[in-house]
């Protein structure tokens, strides 16, 4: 069941003119587990304003089942509770609830475009294209490292996606990675082989979202994040 309200935030967006204009808030609750996540319709389209956390096959919480993790000693849950699970590919393309799916390549440019961000390719690396300033308008307020390496940091969240910097798990060495700096999230897109799917990031030293798909990591057997968005928003 979805409910959508329109924001303070977004009542302020449209009388200054902004694409916010179109976000409003809701909620959806999983029957499978019967757990309830916000909602926020972005544009034309509505995503989950969280990242997923139903217990699958081949899916882990941040640090779990890694005594030698430097966050071991945190209850696992805490990571699910708070990042939602990382799942592989295989996994992430399925476990969406009804009425709900995982993204496209193109419903995630769709995200960028929605929220002003302009689509340029990399001056540093020919295989990497991003969505400048998207992360920032995109990312959540707090949790996200910031110093001499990582200026960016937080981002606005103008439009209540609350990004949060959820890590990712390595699947050849079997470890966690990066939590506080960056979140990978996968899309339903694969690049034609059987081993690397296209997977949206974001990162603490830059306020643009990005892809690149030459990256060893985008291995469809790795975890990431998954953002669900509605099939008839």
């Amino acid at each position: 069941m979805r409910k959508l309200l329109l924001t303070t935030a977004a009542v302020a967006a449209a009388m200054a003119g902004t694409v916010a204009s179109e976000t409003a808030f809701g909620t959806f609750t999983d029957t499978r587990d019967g757990q309830t996540y916000k909602t926020v319709k972005i544009g034309k389209q509505t995503w989950m304003a969280q990242n997923l956390n139903y217990t699958a096959d081949s899916s882990w919480c941040y640090g779990e089942s890694n005594p030698n993790n430097f966050w071991h000693y945190y209850k696992d849950d805490f990571f699910c509770d708070e990042y939602g699970r990382l799942y592989n590919w295989y996994t992430a393309i399925t476990v969406c609830p009804a009425g709900y799916h995982l993204p496209s390549r193109v419903e995630w440019d769709n995200l960028g475009k929605s929220v002003g961000g302009k689509r340029k390719a990399s001056k540093t690396n020919d295989s990497m294209f991003l969505y400048e300033n998207a992360a920032k308008k995109l990312k959540s307020r707090n949790g996200w490292n910031s110093g001499i390496y990582s200026v960016h940091g937080n981002g606005m969240d103008d439009f209540g996606f609350s990004a949060l910097p959820s890590g990712y798990r390595n699947h050849y060495v079997g470890k966690f990675f990066d939590i506080g700096d960056d979140a990978y999230w996968w899309t339903a897109t694969d690049e034609g082989s059987i081993d690397f799917a296209y997977p949206r990031g974001m990162w603490c030293y830059t306020d643009d979202m990005i892809e690149d798909y030459e990256l060893f990591i985008y291995n469809k057997t790795n975890g990431f994040s998954v953002r669900c968005v509605a099939d008839n928003p």
